[in-house]
């Protein structure tokens, strides 16, 4: 059974920050691609931020230079930094993992980020 369980949103204030953990279970972790990905009321699921099991990274355009994937492939986390939060980060953040050699697919069951103006 593949889990993948985020913790760490919350309500914060523009400019501040928050980092958000994915702890992946039933998955070979370190043969996956780990992703992160928001949605907000009313829009798609966009792409925040990807990290492939050699570490590239990749980012979408309005999270670049504020937020930072990273993860622990020791404890089956991968985390998300974000700094210099803004009100347009409202969303709820899911947790994605893709495997590298089948290309399966699973989504965490998401946290809610709330950023006030």
């Amino acid at each position: 059974q593949v889990q993948l369980v985020e913790s760490g949103g919350g309500l914060v204030q523009a400019g501040g920050s928050l980092r958000l953990s994915c702890a992946a279970s039933g998955i070979i972790f370190s043969a996956n691609t780990m992703g992160w990905y928001r949605q907000a009321p009313g829009k798609g699921r966009d792409l925040v931020a990807r990290i492939t099991s050699a570490g590239s990274t990749n980012y979408g355009d309005s999270v670049k230079g504020r937020f930072t994937i990273s993860r622990d492939n020791a404890k089956n986390t991968v985390y998300l930094q974000m700094n210099s939060l803004k009100p347009e980060d409202t969303a709820v953040y899911y947790c994605n993992s893709r495997a590298l050699v089948t290309s399966s697919e699973h989504w965490g069951q998401g946290t809610q980020v709330t950023v006030s103006s």
